[in-house]
């Protein structure tokens, strides 16, 4: 056999019984593997934490922990990690639980030296290939033109891994993060990755179109649907077909279209509006949102089986500001690309713009750094961007105040989530239905009519906020 490099992955065996353990490393390093060594699960954890593995064999009974533990450390490190346990003949069930948690393969001791090779080979080759499809997979989007995700800050490259883990299937991905941090560009960045990416991207932003329109851009309509509706109009879900549906600001959806955007999702199947033949469409979706859903949910103002439906791959895009080390190098593409739009030689950071940069907060996030850069590029004269061409210190004054002061000071956020969102919730429709009865001098049908509610649920509303009084019929 050709000699390893000494670069190759190490082996892991994990193995308390001395002398086995001895004689599996000999078998394995005769082959050129490097191999390290473990005795139980909290050692096995360290070596993963120390050294990055090539393949992990493991007993499944150990003194410390077992053979499940090692497992699932293997899997929080790396999910592609070959993993191949260790049983004793009359446990098989046991490895046949560890493979449906993610293992390879299992040997039966006693070990048969030949067939561990074989296995381990076998698990390398396989890791191999996974990393080129990958690199492929990269390559190919690149070409493609797919967008540069910049920064080394450890939070990001997770997300860059997640993102690259999702790419391959077809499982709904919610993307979370505030406003700016550039959610459309990671959902292109998705579908370049994915076996999709021949197909076409469609998005759609949930805030900008108005209620009334929203449902017509996503299912599209039929002739004579409405006034207006002179032809047949296919929908966003339509225009996706094959490709991805990336659905922006879902937390923005309103409550009378989230049950259609449910079954959508569900069954790939829905009707335009006006319609009543049952359209099939091949769709993946990506939605994003800078609410916090969950507290939308515990506020009944998005449906809890919707968000379980698209949370089932949640990526989490962290903030500028806590990636401080990552702006310089943001900064410098957007010179490079706005230099070259106007048709400039690249401009160069002066160390005051730098250190401004650095301790600016950027609430908009990458999208405020980029519309900050290319004004200073066009204010340049010279060569060099100083800190005056930013304009940081009047974006500082325009800064909200701080969550201390203002209204937020008179809210009453004690106890749990649910409590505090309770409460606020409670507030906002007292006043909403104070300010709907004013306007219909005290009509409650008309109220509810301004409200867009059931009558039924209006009074029911106003016996339980103690609004009995303020209505007359």
């Amino acid at each position: 056999m050709t000699p390893r490099s000494s670069a190759a992955p190490p082996i892991l065996l994990v193995e308390d019984k001395d002398s086995l353990r001895v004689m599996l490393r000999h078998a394995l390093e005769a082959q050129g593997h490097p191999v390290i060594e473990a005795r139980d699960q909290p050692e096995a954890v360290a070596a993963m934490a120390s050294v990055r593995p090539g393949v992990v064999l493991s007993d499944l009974r150990l003194p410390n922990g077992d053979g499940f533990g090692v497992l699932r450390a293997a899997k929080d490190l790396d999910p592609e990690m070959p993993v191949i346990v260790m049983t004793a003949f009359g446990s098989i069930q046991d490895a046949v639980s560890a493979m449906r948690e993610g293992a390879l393969d299992f040997l039966a001791k006693p070990v048969d030296p030949d067939h561990l090779l074989l296995m381990v080979e076998r698990a390398l080759a396989q890791r191999r290939l996974a990393t080129e499809n990958l690199l492929l997979r990269e390559e190919l989007a690149a070409r493609r033109g797919a967008p540069q995700i910049i920064g080394n800050d450890p939070r990001l490259k997770q997300v860059t891994i997640a993102l690259q883990r999702a790419a391959g299937t077809d499982t709904t991905v919610l993307l979370e993060g505030e406003s700016g941090t550039g959610k459309e560009l990671f959902a292109r960045a998705l579908h370049l990755l994915s076996p999709r990416a021949d197909g076409p991207f469609v998005a759609i932003n949930c805030a900008a179109i108005p209620e009334n329109l929203l449902e017509t851009e996503l299912f599209g309509y039929e002739k004579g649907a409405f006034t207006g509706a002179a032809g047949r109009k296919p929908g966003k879900f339509e225009l996706a077909h094959r490709g991805t549906l990336f659905l922006d600001e879902i937390g923005e959806l309103p409550l009378s279209l989230q049950a259609k955007i449910l079954r959508a999702l569900e069954t790939k199947r829905f009707e335009r509006v006006g319609g009543t033949a049952a359209l099939q469409v091949d769709v993946r979706v990506v939605a994003a949102t800078n609410r916090n859903l969950k507290a939308s949910v515990a506020a009944r103002m998005f449906r809890e089986d919707l968000y379980f439906r698209l949370s089932v791959f949640p990526i989490t895009i962290p903030p500028l500001r806590e990636r401080p080390d990552d702006v310089g190098m943001l900064a410098t593409h957007f010179i490079e690309r706005f230099s070259r739009d106007q048709n400039k030689k690249p401009l160069m950071l002066a160390p005051s713009a730098m250190q401004a940069m650095t301790a600016y907060p950027w609430p908009g996030n990458v999208r405020e750094l980029q519309n900050c850069i290319e004004r200073a590029v066009i204010l340049t004269e010279g060569d060099t961007i100083h800190a005056r061409h930013l304009s940081l210190a009047f974006r500082e004054s325009l800064a909200p105040a701080a969550p201390d002061e203002g209204p937020w000071s008179q809210i009453d956020l004690s106890g749990t989530l649910a409590d505090a969102t309770q409460r606020i919730v409670s507030e906002v429709e007292r006043r909403k239905i104070e300010q709907a009865l004013k306007e219909a001098s005290g009509n409650r049908a008309k109220a509810a009519d301004l409200l867009q509610v059931g009558f039924k649920a209006f009074t029911a509303k106003l016996r339980e906020l103690g609004l009995e009084g303020q209505a007359i019929s």
